[in-house]
């Protein structure tokens, strides 16, 4: 079976876009969903100096195993002023550095919501122009405005919302 990793790209306790991730990951058939918990993970803060005194932490090597073995990701970013969460970046980091194609040529959904009416539009916009360069094939992307009112109950409420995830998954299925 094949196997695909959901990702929130924050550490907050209650991040919608792990939600969002998730959710997005439970409407994919015949697969095997690993939730990644960016808090599961905990890495030092990336330098070079950090690399060459210390190597990679096990928390790293981890992840970078489940990535290994991943057939495919569906990933949404949180944004913090207009990029990524520092969290994130740091894991990003660590993660190019065992395996400069993080992504691995899988394929990729790129989601990234927030309570405002942009929906993390900026961040999704970086990630986009970046993670090709770093082995993701993305097959489609959304940012997803306002999550608190679009999202009730564990799903999507809004029908062009939900629609759109639903397109998105159907080209996903068809590339794993």
């Amino acid at each position: 079976m094949k196997k695909i990793i959901t990702l929130g790209g924050s550490n907050s306790k209650h991040s919608i876009n792990k939600k969002l991730a998730e959710y997005t990951g439970d409407l994919i058939e015949n697969v095997s969903v690993v939730k990644i918990d960016l808090n599961a993970f905990e890495m030092p803060m990336y330098s070079i100096d950090s690399e060459n005194d210390n190597g990679f932490s096990d928390a790293t090597k981890s992840l970078n195993e489940i990535f290994d073995n991943a057939d495919g990701f569906v990933i949404s970013l949180a944004e913090h002023n207009g990029a990524y969460t520092s969290v994130f970046k740091n894991t990003y980091d660590w993660l190019s550095r065992v395996e400069a194609k993080v992504w691995r040529d899988k394929p990729m959904i790129l989601l990234s919501t927030s309570p405002g009416g942009r929906g993390g539009e900026t961040v999704l916009n970086i990630a986009l122009g970046q993670f090709p360069r770093m082995g993701a094939k993305i097959v489609g992307s959304l940012a997803v405005p306002s999550f608190n009112d679009n999202f009730k109950g564990g799903a999507l409420v809004d029908v062009a919302l939900k629609n759109k995830i639903a397109e998105l998954v159907a080209l996903f299925e068809k590339e794993i």
